[in-house]
């Protein structure tokens, strides 16, 4: 990130953006597969259009009869939970179609993560995964994702409680934020999209949404940020009557930058939705988050990045990096070294230290993957935005970095004895 005064852009989707309607329907699969069975298999694809909805994909589990497996009804449940139940939208659970073409998972995939050994199980698939962390927000993520997905979170509320009257379920919003280094100081504009019902249409109406917008939504999310001088656009190209998957075609995997830190810090390229946490694309990725928050949260670094990176079939990395990308409080070398000894990095260690085995996945479809509460929407859900490794990692570094100064001490008095 640059060093000068700046300005850097981030956006984020609502729940009823037609892409994220896709990963909401997959990460819905996903947990009612892993309802059943814990070591279930799991790689689903949706697709939503106008009135319709066809999921697709690899999976394998097992059966509890006591259980009810009903994919069809898990697929309307979603749509009718993020808002889509009238048939005027274009795109309804109760009426809409459903497409079920998911079969069984690939012998040879699961022949690469099954062992007789658990602690031996290889990764679901090769790939590098990020994960990143700052000082900016007290949830130690980049400030203009954090605010972008606040945004769309309070238009969801906004919707839900009736607080501005015929607002619609798909939205999209984005943050300006100026920077001084790696310091934020003000917001230079926010952009809030948000569909309607037809009340809203017409110039006059519209200049009577953007008023109803920035006091209800705008104002109240950037709370201290909120000044006389930011620009503000909401539905700038006018009337957003035509939304969701009637508006767009959505896919499952399209906000990977959405889903992670506003492009703030890298992006390894694998979706998360949809993917058990044997795929490390998914579960990697929550470990990296998991190991750069701890960093920051112990005070080593005041943003971080991390990547994993893994062979499929093969159990340790192959890869760890740190960077603090010139603010850590030790060095990078020494803070990759702690990282191993702290972390386990196998998919095993990471699912059973993150607790990914359980369906918790249907709440991070939506606002992001990270940046939210620990334990929010569920027992174990963003397990992995703890900072309960912050203390040990704390004590360690302290350790590691008095040792070599010894050393080092040693030998200049053993060189200058010599001379």
């Amino acid at each position: 990130m640059s060093t000068s005064r700046h300005l850097f852009t981030s956006e984020s989707v609502s729940m009823g953006h037609p892409d994220k309607v896709a990963d909401a329907i997959s990460d819905a699969v996903l947990d009612l597969i892993l309802d059943h069975d814990s070591e279930g298999r799991c790689a689903c694809e949706t697709l939503v259009t106008t009135a319709q909805a066809i999921v697709a994909g690899e999976i394998k589990f097992n059966h509890n009869a006591k259980k009810k497996f009903d994919v069809q009804q898990t697929i309307r449940d979603t749509i009718l939970k993020i808002g889509y139940d009238d048939a005027a939208m274009g795109f309804d659970g109760n009426g809409c179609g459903v497409i079920n073409l998911l079969h069984e998972q690939s012998a040879d995939i699961a022949r690469g993560v099954v062992r007789k050994s658990k602690k031996a199980q290889g990764a679901g698939d090769q790939g590098m995964m990020f994960g990143f962390a700052c000082e900016e927000t007290d949830r130690l993520m980049p400030l203009p994702v954090h605010l972008a997905h606040r945004l769309v979170e309070r238009q969801a509320e906004a919707r839900a409680k009736g607080i501005i009257e015929g607002i619609r379920p798909d939205a999209k919003s984005q943050v300006t934020i100026e920077y001084d280094g790696l310091t934020p100081k003000r917001v230079e504009t926010v952009v809030l999209s948000t569909q309607h019902a037809p009340m809203w249409n017409g110039e006059k109406k519209q200049a009577e949404l953007k008023k109803a917008v920035t006091d209800s939504i705008l104002k109240p999310v950037l709370g201290k940020w909120w000044h006389d001088g930011v620009k503000v656009f909401v539905n700038p190209t006018g009337q957003f009557e035509i939304g969701g998957p009637h508006g767009d075609c959505g896919l499952t995997g399209r906000k990977i930058i959405v889903d992670t830190y506003g492009g703030r810090g890298r992006h390894g390229g694998g979706a998360f939705s949809g993917k058990d946490p044997s795929k490390v694309d998914r579960s990697a990725a929550y470990m990296a988050r998991y190991i750069a928050k701890n960093i920051v949260a112990a005070k080593l670094a005041r943003c971080c990045e991390v990547q994993l990176a893994y062979a499929i079939g093969v159990a340790e990395p192959v890869s760890v990096l740190v960077d603090s990308q010139g603010t850590g409080a030790i060095g990078d070398e020494i803070l990759s070294k702690l990282v191993r000894e702290h972390f386990d990095l196998t998919p095993y260690g990471l699912i059973e230290m993150l607790k990914l085995r359980a369906p918790i996945y249907s709440t991070t479809a939506s606002h992001g993957h990270f940046g939210r509460e620990p334990g929010e929407g569920g027992k174990g859900t963003f397990s992995w935005e703890k900072t309960d490794i912050a203390a040990a990692l704390k004590k360690s570094a302290g350790k590691a970095v008095s040792a070599p100064k010894r050393s080092a001490s040693g030998k200049r008095a053993a060189e200058l004895s010599r001379a």
